[in-house]
């Protein structure tokens, strides 16, 4: 039996308990293809799944849902074709028939699935996408979750015009930076939020129209002062206090959108906030296979996604460290 390195999660806790080992290959099975993986990326959901916060875990589990490589391998009912194509892995497994929402069946690749922190990965041919040709390994391993959460939530969900303001929450992390580059693509005006002033020049430098640090409590205020009026859209995946701050900064007749709640539960909604403005407040994760073509194009286009970092495979636990520090602006990324 054919032998590969990867990263494998035995036990939960501290991110040195990520370590390269030697596993079994993976095979294909039906309608499945075996991808050999040059770049993958983290996600906020893999820290979570290392710390034991996160429903459904299993171990041991090779993390991972964000990757890139060539098809070396291709299972029974898989066109022989894909064979040696470069491609970029759609991580949303099972969504369903409906556009409007995941099925049953919804799964993320890397649990309860082997995932990407590896040098091969078997994943359903159906979710295997061509490499726009214009990134680099580690830009396409970059894209997909973060790129697809932001655009269902900006697109998909919030209908986001040529002409708008949006504000971004958090911008620092994954999803809050292909969202300030989504909504700029699309024509709208992005502002963020930030507990970090360097991350807010940093978000500057990638086109954010400006920005708050969100640390003062006024932060709301002073987002409206900068803009010149209340935003048409939000876009957060912070939750606690900042969603309700989110559906007071809003215009009336605007959009929250929420993604995430890494601060945890809101406390108690003032459900007249919602009412009374008129507010669309929309839930949104991932995307469907639809969603996921429509943004892949955008990268197709010349857009870039922003690469915090590169490390090699077998510094995944420096890289965790990284991420639990929320010292990154953009993805940070594991080179293969």
């Amino acid at each position: 039996m054919y032998q590969m390195r990867a990263v494998v999660l035995r036990a939960l806790g501290a991110p040195d308990l990520l370590q390269v080992e030697d596993v079994p290959d993976p095979r294909p099975e039906a309608g499945e293809a075996v991808v050999r993986l040059r770049a993958a990326a983290l996600n906020h959901r893999d820290v979570w799944i290392r710390t034991g916060r996160y429903a459904g875990i299993r171990l041991p589990i090779i993390l991972g849902s964000d990757g890139a490589g060539e098809v070396v391998e291709t299972g029974p009912g898989v066109d022989p074709a894909w064979r040696g194509r470069e491609v970029v892995i759609d991580p949303t497994l099972g969504w369903g028939d409906g556009e409007r929402v995941q099925g049953r069946a919804f799964q993320i690749l890397g649990l309860p699935r082997d995932g990407t922190y590896a040098e091969l990965v078997a994943a359903p041919a159906d979710s295997l996408h061509d490499r726009p040709r214009q990134l680099s390994w580690e830009e396409a391993a970059a894209v997909p979750l973060a790129s697809v959460t932001a655009y269902r939530a900006l697109v998909t969900r919030a209908r986001v015009d040529a002409g708008e303001t949006v504000v971004v929450t958090g911008i620092g992390g994954g999803v809050a930076t292909c969202a300030l580059l989504i909504g700029r693509q699309a024509g709208a005006a992005v502002y963020v939020t930030s507990g970090s002033d360097a991350k807010l020049e940093a978000a500057r430098r990638h086109g954010a129209a400006g920005g708050v640090n969100h640390m003062d409590p006024e932060w709301p205020k002073a987002l409206i002062a900068l803009i010149g009026e209340r935003p048409d859209v939000v876009i957060d995946g912070a939750g606690g206090e900042t969603f309700n701050r989110a559906l007071d900064l809003v215009k009336p007749g605007g959009r929250v959108v929420s993604y995430g709640a890494t601060l945890g539960p809101a406390p108690q909604v003032e459900v007249r906030r919602i009412f009374w403005k008129q507010l669309d407040v929309l839930g949104s994760t991932m995307g469907s296979r639809r969603d996921f073509t429509a943004m892949l194009r955008l990268y197709a286009d010349g857009l870039h996604p922003i690469v915090d970092s590169v490390l090699p495979l077998a510094e995944a636990a420096q890289a965790h460290r990284r991420m639990e520090e929320g010292r990154q602006f953009g993805k940070i990324v594991l080179r293969i």
